[in-house]
């Protein structure tokens, strides 16, 4: 029996269970999640008959593992398409077309945290959510070892033949670095996944009680000199929306969301709704119905990190994944780590 212990439960630690799962080795998955959700950034809120993905907007098909996942082996009931394109708007807040560059862009009529829910259905692991993971323990006996976990009210979990950790690299770093144990792989995995450079998003949700016609699903910001870097319209999802309503997600760009990361968020709702309505030209925009928020300090990798550490940490059996291991911050490239790492914790 090969006893996996899985820090955080996003996307790639789901891809990560389900492939443990798949293996022919035996194996046993405890996973411990600081919130009450799942899938991390991929994350989904609903509200007055409203769904929405206020972090991660879709799920794209650029990886031929992640498609047969999603269209072979999960359950494919409320897996939609959303079909209008995505358009662009420049540094002047001009709008143009022609940027719909994803063949697809799913996500599920129950929102994007279905991915995980799902993946995880498919195992045996143990989610304990609301369980802050504060220490890495590493128990050596001789030429082997294994691996404990320490939560924020000091009980210890384990002991693990592997440990894997999702946390995005920052928080990662974090663990790596105050972690008990005595190896030299240790501060230069810690160095490598501090390394990583990250986008800080904040992001608003605007609900409106009218429908705005546009021939867009969503419009990104193509030189990334503008307050906001998106915005999308939920209502083009398949059962996210009631008809004759309006649902935006509003992502401010990252130097805006550093500079007002920790202002109030009613005063931050207002002016991205100010800024929302100028760039759709419709003063309406300037007063939604009701309003939501996120900020997220480690949204998106901006590149990937250093390979060596990793595969050296691997030898104890610690494993890090997650999209900023592969330097893309997509929900597929999320999916596709996750999965690689499964594999390899059952193959090594």
């Amino acid at each position: 029996m090969l006893r996996i212990g899985v820090v955080g439960a996003g996307a790639a630690a789901a891809a990560a269970a389900h492939a443990l799962e798949e293996s022919a080795a035996e194996t046993e998955s405890t996973v411990l999640e600081k919130s009450r959700g799942l899938c991390g950034r991929a994350a989904t809120r609903r509200r007055d008959g409203v769904v929405y993905d206020y972090g991660a907007n879709y799920l794209k098909s650029d990886d031929e593992r992640v498609v047969d996942l999603l269209t072979e082996t999960l359950d494919t009931e409320g897996l939609v398409d959303i079909t209008d394109p995505v358009w662009t708007f420049d540094a002047d807040g001009t709008v143009s077309d022609g940027d719909d560059r994803d063949d697809h862009k799913w996500t599920y009529r129950r929102g994007l945290t279905q991915v995980a829910k799902r993946l995880f259905a498919r195992t045996d692991a143990t989610v304990h959510r609301e369980t802050r993971v504060e220490t890495v323990i590493r128990e050596d006996d001789g030429d082997s070892g294994t691996w404990r976990l320490e939560d924020a009210d000091g009980r210890r979990w384990g002991p693990f033949d592997a440990v894997l950790l999702n946390p995005p690299a920052p928080q990662t770093a974090d663990l790596v670095r105050s972690a008990d144990w005595e190896s030299p792989v240790r501060e230069t995995l810690a160095d490598a996944a501090g390394a990583v450079p990250y986008r800080t998003i904040w992001t608003g949700v605007f609900h409106y009680p009218f429908e705005l016609e546009r021939p867009y699903y969503a419009l990104v910001n193509s030189d990334r000199d503008h307050e906001v870097g998106w915005i999308s319209r939920e209502e083009c999802k398949p059962g996210h929306v009631p008809d004759g309503e309006t649902l935006l997600i509003v992502q401010a760009g990252p130097e805006w969301s550093v500079d007002h990361y920790d202002e109030p968020p009613a005063a931050n709702l207002e002016r991205l709704a100010d800024l929302t309505a100028e760039l759709l030209a419709d003063d309406r925009l300037r007063e939604p119905d009701w309003t939501d928020h996120q900020g997220w300090r480690y949204a998106l990798p901006d590149a990937g990190v250093a390979t060596e550490p990793l595969r050296r940490a691997e030898r104890d059996g610690l494993y890090c994944l997650g999209d900023w291991v592969v330097g893309e911050g997509r929900l597929h490239a999320a999916l596709h780590n996750g999965l690689e790492v499964g594999s390899r914790v059952v193959d090594e």
